[in-house]
């Protein structure tokens, strides 16, 4: 199981884990025999920002997040059973854990991939306008304004 992931050009090996390489958030895969743990961590809300952020507003931002990763099994585009995650704040980070049969090595490692792809992409589309973003947040806003011309024909797309 464990060398379709050591193959895998998306993948380095990390201390017997396996660690996502296309995002820049920590993303890791453990395997056990057919279970495999997927984790992604990202920074909290006020651990991503410049400037203070209410208590009701950083709250109100994991709770959004926790609810959208529970929909995270369609990003698979696979026909695997993926449950709902842990998500949990630990000292200024996120961390979002799901435990999966993924079915064979080779969908197993897309399947885990597109999962922490899936928790990046819903955390930049959570991003609260108005604040100064640290990295790596500010980079991926950078990145998602230079990936296209950031308009189409109703304007420019809000960041």
């Amino acid at each position: 199981m464990t060398d379709a992931f050591a193959t895998h050009d998306a993948y380095e090996t990390d201390d017997g884990e396996y660690a996502l390489t296309t995002t820049p958030f920590d993303g890791r895969v453990v395997v056990d025999g057919d279970e495999y743990r997927v984790s992604v961590t990202m920074p909290t809300l006020d651990a991503a920002v410049e400037e203070p952020v209410d208590e009701v507003v950083e709250d109100g931002w994991f709770e959004t997040l926790s609810l959208r990763l529970a929909d995270a099994e369609g990003a698979t585009r696979a026909d695997i059973e993926v449950p709902d995650p842990t998500v949990e704040r630990r000292g200024g980070k996120v961390v979002v854990e799901w435990t999966a049969t993924l079915g064979d090595a080779t969908r197993a490692a897309e399947a885990a991939k597109a999962l922490i792809e899936y928790a990046e992409g819903t955390y930049v589309e959570g991003i609260v306008p108005g604040y100064a973003y640290r990295s790596p947040v500010a980079d991926l806003i950078a990145n998602a304004r230079t990936e296209g011309d950031g308009e189409d024909e109703r304007g420019p797309m809000p960041l």
